[in-house]
């Protein structure tokens, strides 16, 4: 696990906004894992998406794995976007399909963080250098597929030169598909590592409600239909930051609350392949994906008007917190 740190605090009214994609290949996600899923089409038709924050002024980190960064035709794509300083290029880990493919494939190996540290480390050497070849730069920013971080990744991503990792997920637990417990990992970011030089930005999500000062004590409750009712009765649910499933008023329910606890910086992020209908359980049809680019389109105008809010990206956030401590 990435154990917290000291807690990364920038002085500034302003809060900021990361917008971060997994950037990967189509597969069945009610499905098991196969090696043979490496499709990319979902990388053509991102510039629907690109369009709605190039409006914005927003550039969007692409966190790119193994498919698409050694797919020509995709990394042309993303490549563009990067040279003419619309986005920047990050790593997306998904162990099933990035050699060396040394693993059994199944469930538990799909979290990178569970694999034999020397594996771990070799297959993010493999896809460091593939973005490098692709794009012309070596990735500094970091997720985890499936948010697998292990005991061992803090140590392999100083080791790689990576300065950002945005693979936690606050107040969720995957252990019981053999995956990390997030559980009592919050919003905020911390810095991690042996050199206390890397920063963890998680993404944005919580618990909100009337209830949050009790969600630890209530979680073997909040299940099922009581789940349902604290959920209608906005006493407590999780929330967050994503266009996938999550609906306008709840983005910007999560926002204000966390701005009034003191969050100042906020991770809007989801996947590539609901760019494409049918890629992901939210985007099933033209319907669904026109209501998915039309809350990215709402968010960012309620971040940056209403919010008073700035863009950014994590490594420019993470540069300007190093400077802020003067490092």
């Amino acid at each position: 696990m990435l154990e917290p740190g000291p807690p990364i605090r920038i002085e500034t009214s302003k809060p900021v906004l990361l917008v971060v994609v997994d950037t990967e290949e189509e597969f069945d996600w009610a499905g098991g894992f196969d090696r043979g899923n490496t499709s990319v089409r979902n990388i053509g038709n991102l510039d629907r998406i690109q369009e709605v924050f190039d409006a914005f002024g927003v550039r969007p980190t692409y966190l790119v794995d193994y498919p698409v960064a050694t797919t020509p035709a995709a990394a042309r794509v993303l490549r563009a976007y990067a040279d003419e300083g619309r986005a920047e290029i990050g790593a997306h880990l998904h162990p099933w399909v990035n050699p060396p493919h040394e693993e059994e494939v199944g469930p538990r190996n799909s979290y990178a963080g569970n694999l034999p540290p020397d594996l771990e480390r070799r297959k993010l050497s493999v896809l460091s250098d593939a973005i490098a070849s692709a794009f012309g730069a070596r990735p500094a920013v970091y997720r985890a597929g499936r948010y697998g971080v292990g005991a061992a990744t803090a140590g392999i991503l100083e080791e790689l030169g990576y300065e950002v990792d945005l693979s936690v997920r606050p107040r969720i637990s995957f252990r019981d598909d053999g995956g990390p417990d997030f559980l009592r990992f919050g919003p905020e970011p911390y810095w991690f590592g042996r050199s206390r030089r890397l920063a963890e930005v998680p993404g944005t999500a919580d618990w909100v409600g009337w209830l949050r000062g009790a969600a630890r004590a209530l979680r073997p409750l909040n299940r099922g239909l009581l789940s349902g009712a604290f959920s209608r009765l906005r006493a407590l649910e999780r929330l967050k930051l994503t266009p996938e499933g999550v609906a306008m008023p709840d983005l910007r329910r999560l926002t204000l609350e966390l701005l009034g606890r003191g969050q100042r910086v906020f991770v809007f992020d989801f996947h590539s392949p609901s760019a494409t209908p049918g890629c992901t359980p939210y985007v099933r049809n033209r319907e669904d994906l026109s209501v998915f680019l039309d809350r990215c389109r709402r968010y960012c105008e309620f971040f940056l008007g209403e919010a008073g809010g700035v863009a950014s990206t994590p490594l420019a956030w993470k540069r300007a917190a190093e400077a802020a401590a003067g490092a």
